[in-house]
């Protein structure tokens, strides 16, 4: 009998629903699952700030985007003039801004900040998450399977690593969520806000969710929504949603206009295999499903556990007096309004090209929220089945039949291993978790312009020219990392500076290297050893995206080997650090 019972109140501690829908009071909160939840988001932040530690210059793939020009907020002098710096820096979301600029208030430098916030957002992710499937699902193992399975597909991603713009997403859209679901108006009021001044496209998305709340279906007829609670809701929240984004709309950027698909159609780095900033696909498959125009079912359904959210869809045929639809929230068609709304910005991010920013962000991140909660539910729901299809929990005697004890045997084994596989699969997977770090390996480098001037400016064609802004904090004249086409008056400019540098860089006359370095004020020009030999030139994408430059630089290679700017490498050379050699510009244009 003892046996019997201690396995009713296991069944209680992993199936019994909350006695509140919702929890409203705080002596029912699951602190034990909740202390698990966060404690496995900060073991997978642990795992990624481990990869940090012990390394003097490294720096998430994107953050050198986003960070370097942040470095302004402790030294206003840096980056003065800086056309990437300038840009990058009135992209840049006002809330987001503000928690870097309140850190480096504080003394936390950008780039400091940026490696340990992660750790932070991952836990909060985590908590928001498991608060939000309690109030939609008010069952406590299924708040920790719906918050590891989300850590786990974030780990697999460098969304929240990244600690830019976009890692504020899923916190956001969760609060946003459990709001809704719990109908209280200034929680999903405040959370509109915030996305507005985080990532504004999140906005958009809400605001869809929240004018298909507005609708009430009859016998298929739509009509305004009854209750004046869920009218006050989602009125309010579209008028804090028009408020936020009205800046957004009027304001006119210094960097624009944005570009057209018929301008887009004609740049080769939108449409270059293996372009930083590829969009076109002559795959139509690849063009909807893959890359920054497409669904990307691929992020979405990581872990792949979150494929079983799509037997949700069988709910209208599942028996009222089922687990699963006595437990749901009614109000579980947040998830469905989620996903409408999402492909719907998707399909006028499509529509609206460029205007609306790049489509796949409309669908990448809220979808794996609705496939993450939805197969966390699935997931518990059946195994709650199997404990009962197998009468472990039922109190009834010991096993009678042999086919008895195959069930227990069949049902248990089964959830051991789902069990297993749902909480362990970071230890399945080789590359866990997924950061992009980019350590600099050039230390003398940075160290000798880190003791320039704060007005110098490097040329250079080499990939760790994107390394510059971010580890030696000075200015570059031009860089692939920074080669964002979608505001033509900031790319025009870039492009041109590129096109003249890959001239300058490869020319027969010197005069053109002398020009290149006193129209932009260059000081020093950072060459690869192999730079001047034909492959360098045919293998580089960033060289080959500029298609006339590159046919000229390889033409001039071919006819003179020995062009002004190698005759002048030997002589103008002032640091030396593994393939690379810096050059004094100066020197050069003597």
């Amino acid at each position: 009998m003892t046996r019997w019972l201690s396995l009713q109140g296991l069944y209680s501690v992993l199936f019994r629903p909350l006695a509140a829908h919702p929890p409203s009071n705080w002596k029912q909160y699951p602190y034990g699952w909740l202390m698990l939840s966060l404690g496995l988001a900060l073991w997978y932040g642990i795992l990624a700030f481990q990869q940090v530690l012990g390394a003097d210059y490294v720096v998430q793939d994107d953050a050198r985007q986003h960070v370097f020009w942040m470095q302004r907020f402790l030294d206003p002098g840096l980056f003065p003039n800086d056309l990437i710096a300038d840009y990058f820096q009135s992209v840049a979301p006002a809330g987001y801004q503000f928690v870097y600029r309140l850190a480096a208030w504080l003394g936390i430098a950008p780039l400091l900040l940026h490696k340990i916030l992660p750790l932070g957002l991952g836990v909060l992710t985590a908590g928001l998450c498991f608060r939000m499937m309690l109030s939609l699902f008010p069952v406590p193992s299924a708040a920790f399977c719906s918050s590891v399975v989300l850590m786990q597909g974030l780990g697999l991603t460098d969304a929240i690593v990244s600690a830019t713009p976009k890692a504020f997403i899923y916190p956001l859209l969760l609060l946003f969520m459990d709001g809704v679901v719990r109908q209280q108006w200034i929680v999903t009021w405040i959370a509109i806000a915030l996305q507005g001044l985080f990532y504004p496209q999140l906005v958009l998305i809400s605001s869809g969710v929240l004018m298909l709340r507005l609708v009430d279906w009859q016998e298929w007829r739509p009509g305004l929504v009854q209750k004046r609670r869920d009218r006050i809701l989602a009125l309010g929240g579209l008028m804090v949603a028009f408020l936020v984004l009205l800046p957004y709309a009027v304001q006119t950027s210094e960097y624009g206009p944005t570009l057209t698909l018929a301008e887009a159609k004609q740049l080769p780095e939108l449409s270059m295999d293996g372009s930083r900033s590829q969009y076109f696909q002559d795959d139509p498959t690849k063009y909807w499903l893959e890359g920054r125009s497409g669904l990307r079912p691929a992020t979405i359904f990581t872990p792949v556990t979150n494929l079983l959210g799509l037997l949700l869809l069988a709910l209208p045929w599942i028996p009222r007096n089922s687990f699963l639809r006595q437990t749901l929230n009614p109000n579980y068609t947040l998830l469905s309004q989620l996903f409408i709304s999402s492909i719907g910005c998707f399909i006028f991010a499509h529509l609206f090209l460029f205007q609306l920013h790049l489509p796949s962000r409309y669908t990448q991140h809220s979808i794996k929220i609705v496939m993450t909660l939805a197969a966390s539910i699935v997931v518990v729901s059946l195994l709650e089945y199997l404990w009962r299809w197998s009468q472990l929990a039922m109190g009834v005697a010991a096993f009678n039949t042999a086919i008895d004890f195959g069930k227990a045997l069949a049902s248990g084994g089964f959830t051991v291993l789902l069990t297993a596989v749902i909480v362990g699969y970071a230890l399945l997977v080789a590359k866990f978790p997924l950061t992009t770090y980019q350590y600099g390996n050039y230390p003398q480098l940075y160290e000798f312009l880190q003791n320039q001037p704060t007005s110098i400016r490097v040329a250079s064609l080499a990939n760790e020219i994107n390394n510059i802004p971010t580890f030696a904090q000075r200015s570059i004249v031009t860089g692939s990392e920074y080669a964002i086409p979608y505001h033509v008056g900031y790319y025009q400019q870039l492009r041109q500076r590129t096109n003249e540098l890959i001239k300058a860089q490869y020319s027969l006359n010197k005069t053109d290297l002398v020009d290149f370095i006193q129209t932009y004020s260059v000081t020093f020009w950072l060459l690869e050893q192999s730079a001047f030999q034909p492959s360098y030139v045919e293998s580089d994408s960033w060289i080959q995206q500029h298609p006339e430059a590159a046919r000229r630089a390889l033409a001039n290679l071919q006819a003179q080997p020995r062009l002004p700017l190698v005759r002048a490498r030997r002589k103008c050379q002032i640091l030396k650090e593994g393939n690379l050699i810096l050059l004094d510009a100066g020197c050069i244009a003597r």
